[in-house]
């Protein structure tokens, strides 16, 4: 079987990088093509040891893989999600903090190309989702739920796409609306905490790659579950896997649980638009 031909997004980027080194190590993968924002350093430029010129044309990109993989910003991902529709070439997304409109886009292009998206890659913190969605339909309302995240000091959205993620699968393991018991912030004298939501705290600072942490708290017991990234390979591994799912595809919205075969909860709701 050939090399899976991948093409990267945000090639100049801090995941963008990770992941030419780490396309370079998996057998089966080959970057084929690269592009990055016009002005950027990274333009020009030859994407590790592969050869490959990062250009500005993210259709060229397109035209040139099998599969796009992208950590980028929301208003470009949903941008290139479009052109991966008219390409029918696969994408992965990695990119968070996309508004309503830009996710009605990704679903939009996922009708005429196969789309894995996902809030975080690695393959832990995705067993993680599966975990807490789980530990929520058991545990319970009497369980107050709480998600403590930390990132290194760059990071602009809060909270983290993981975080929200946990909660959402906090909330689907209770059978709850994420949106209506969310609490992304707390701040001066609020009162007792409001039964059933689902709290986030957020911490920035230094280099860290992302530590998320979800608490079961109850009045005689505490249970946490937890992922601690030590680095961004983590993610990159992650995304490049899901690349190399993506051969043979039909067009469709999937996720990393698609990708790891993971069970789902028989109430959840598909992410596909098979």
């Amino acid at each position: 079987m050939t090399d899976m031909k991948i093409g990267l997004l945000g090639a100049g980027g801090r995941m963008g990088t990770t992941l030419v080194r780490r396309i370079a190590a998996t057998p089966g993968a080959t970057l084929a093509a690269a592009a990055e924002a016009a002005g950027h350093p990274a333009v020009g430029r030859a994407a590790g040891e592969a050869g490959v010129v990062v250009g500005t044309d993210p259709r060229a990109v397109f035209d040139a893989c099998d599969v796009a993989i992208e950590f980028s910003l929301p208003e470009a991902t949903a941008a290139h999600a479009a052109l991966a529709a008219a390409a029918g070439t696969a994408h992965v997304i990695g990119t968070t903090g996309l508004d309503a409109a830009q996710t009605a886009a990704v679903r939009e292009a996922a009708r005429r190309a196969p789309i894995v998206w996902a809030p975080n890659m690695s393959v832990g913190v995705n067993l993680l989702f599966a975990l807490v969605e789980r530990a929520a339909r058991v545990l319970g309302p009497e369980y107050d739920v709480e998600i403590v995240e930390i990132h290194h000091r760059h990071k602009v959205d809060a909270p983290s796409g993981t975080a929200l993620g946990l909660g959402r699968a906090a909330a689907q393991g209770r059978g709850v609306d994420h949106d209506s018991v969310a609490a992304r912030g707390r701040d001066g004298h609020t009162g007792p905490r409001r039964a059933g939501d689902i709290g986030y705290a957020v911490l920035r600072g230094g280099g860290v790659p992302g530590d998320h942490t979800v608490i079961f708290a109850a009045e005689g017991e505490r249970v946490e579950l937890g992922h601690r990234a030590a680095s961004r390979d983590v993610f990159a591994d992650g995304a490049v896997r899901a690349a190399l799912w993506t051969r043979g595809r039909p067009p469709g919205l999937y996720d990393m649980r698609d990708v790891l075969g993971l069970e789902r909860n028989p109430s959840s709701a598909s992410r596909s638009v098979r």
